[in-house]
């Protein structure tokens, strides 16, 4: 990840715990322009936890909240390019008619593969399955988990060729 931030997880929340708000937040922010995303970014830190909010926004540690903060804006940074590399493998369907769940969703999970080295792109497809599970329509785990294969799978095709033609 370019903003490289150490959280530790023993005494705050867990990795799939973080994962779920950082996916709360970029999907919160894809709502709103530009100049109005610091500010609701702010907001949704500032929400009081209710009981009836599945996980709600109690950060253990400042951390916690930075590393959550800066990886949904580096997501956000590079949804356009992800977006292309959703809509190369997306056979039938354009970015712009996927449920903004889904496409959060696979937004979070394709930076993690792409992005961040420290999560197998195994454990990113997963945890991306597990949040389509908890807040997508009853087909998105397995839209998702398509998805995401078949973009692991053209990476591996690409990363071969292209150690092909080094060799060569």
């Amino acid at each position: 990840m370019e903003n490289k931030i150490e959280i530790t997880t023993t005494h705050g929340q867990s990795r799939s715990q973080i994962r779920e708000h950082i996916f709360k937040l970029v999907y919160t922010m894809g709502f709103y322009p530009g100049e109005e995303k610091p500010e609701q970014a702010q907001l949704y830190f500032e929400q009081v936890p209710d009981e009836e909010i599945p996980n709600p926004p109690a950060f253990s540690t400042d951390d916690e909240r930075e590393y959550i903060r800066v990886k949904a804006q580096a997501v956000l940074d590079k949804a356009a390019e992800l977006d292309e590399a959703i809509g190369a493998v997306a056979k039938g369907w354009k970015t712009t008619r996927m449920p903004k769940t889904d496409l959060a969703i696979l937004r979070l999970a394709l930076y993690e593969i792409r992005f961040d080295e420290e999560i197998p792109d195994g454990v990113a497809i997963n945890e991306a399955v597990e949040l389509a599970k908890r807040y997508g329509s009853d087909a998105s785990p397995a839209f998702i988990n398509g998805i995401l294969a078949r973009f692991t799978k053209e990476e591996k095709k690409q990363a071969e060729s292209s150690g092909d033609a080094a060799k060569a």
